[in-house]
């Protein structure tokens, strides 16, 4: 079972993503009351997780410590699942195991770590000793189509939300992970280069990650105080 991933994301209208940067609403609305519908998007997709990647974990959930090395051969390689296990869960993407979990949920969204297999197996160890689920993504944790074939056939996920930062939105469309991008426009702008985007694959300038897929539009709706919802479906195309 491959689960469906929706890319659902929030942007300026120059498609950055930090909003403490973007201007002001107009007539002193509050910035967060538009911000927030965001939120109330995201709960009418009824998925069973979602996807962030370990700086956005950091920002936001867990903290970050020192990279741990040691023996990679006390355990096997292979997805280990939590007893707690919840209906929804909240999925980083951590390579180098770096984040410092204290409890094993999020708000009641049970934890799995996405690690590159040349992680410590002190780490998997006290991962497991905290009731965390893990799995690997290859020898370097890049293999997106490795953890999403086991968050689908292990964890049972039907439905996940991709919700970045840009570098692990990239990751995923360079993959052609994604099946559908849920993008909703502030009415506001950042303006500066360099900001981090909606995707933020890092490659070389004659790269292009999005190759072979097209965008098939399916929604779009006006909301309160100007906030725009884009809608689109991710189709293959012949390269």
């Amino acid at each position: 079972m491959q689960p469906f991933i929706i890319c659902h994301m929030i942007s300026s209208i120059d498609g950055r993503i930090v909003p403490d940067r973007w201007t002001l609403p107009i007539d002193g609305v509050n910035r967060d009351s538009l911000v927030n519908q965001y939120y109330d998007v995201e709960k009418t997709y009824d998925a069973d997780g979602w996807i962030i990647g370990r700086a956005t974990a950091s920002e936001h959930f867990v903290k970050t410590t020192e990279l741990r090395k040691g023996t990679t051969n006390q355990f096997p390689r292979e997805p280990y699942v939590a007893q707690n296990l919840t209906e929804r869960l909240a999925i980083f993407m951590d390579p180098h195991g770096k984040l410092q979990y204290e409890s094993a949920d999020i708000e009641g969204d049970g934890i799995v770590a996405v690690l590159a297999d040349n992680v410590a197996d002190d780490y998997l160890q006290t991962l497991r000793d905290n009731g965390i689920s893990y799995c690997f993504a290859g020898p370097d944790g890049r293999s997106i189509q490795k953890a999403v074939a086991v968050l689908g056939n292990t964890f049972r996920r039907r439905k996940l939300l991709l919700e970045g930062g840009g570098l692990i939105n990239g990751a995923f469309l360079q993959a052609g992970a994604i099946n559908e991008i849920s993008l909703m426009i502030y009415p506001g702008v950042d303006g500066v280069s360099g900001i981090a985007s909606s995707f933020d694959w890092v490659c070389a300038t004659d790269n292009e990650p999005a190759r072979g897929q097209a965008l098939s539009p399916l929604h779009v709706e006006k909301r309160d105080n100007g906030v725009l919802r884009l809608k689109y479906k991710i189709e293959k195309t012949i390269p």
